[in-house]
């Protein structure tokens, strides 16, 4: 990850002042967990009866197929996303507070 972006997410994350090596591992977890949280937003909009079809189609890891799906059965799914990892970098900041 290139230092600049790795700056800007511990800024956005409130952990610049931990040591580099720390703020990697943070990052690393975090991102997991905000993918989590995008994907789980998108899920509950998503039909149950397409849940199916959205699942062959992650599993096959080919994007553009994926976001076709999306663009196609869930309309603003990228706003969804959006909407939920910021609200998962919110819930991380709280933990931060003193």
């Amino acid at each position: 990850m290139p230092d600049e972006l790795t700056k800007a997410i511990a800024n956005d994350l409130g952990i610049a002042e931990v040591p580099p090596e720390e703020q990697r591992k943070i990052i690393a977890q975090f991102g997991e967990v905000a993918l989590k949280a995008a994907t789980i937003a998108v899920l509950e909009k998503l039909p149950e009866e397409k849940r199916g079809e959205f699942e062959k189609l992650a599993q096959a890891g080919a994007p553009e197929p994926l976001k076709a799906f999306l663009d196609r059965e869930v309309p603003g799914h990228e706003g969804t996303a959006r909407r939920a990892v910021a609200e998962e970098v919110q819930r991380f900041k709280s933990f931060q507070a003193p």
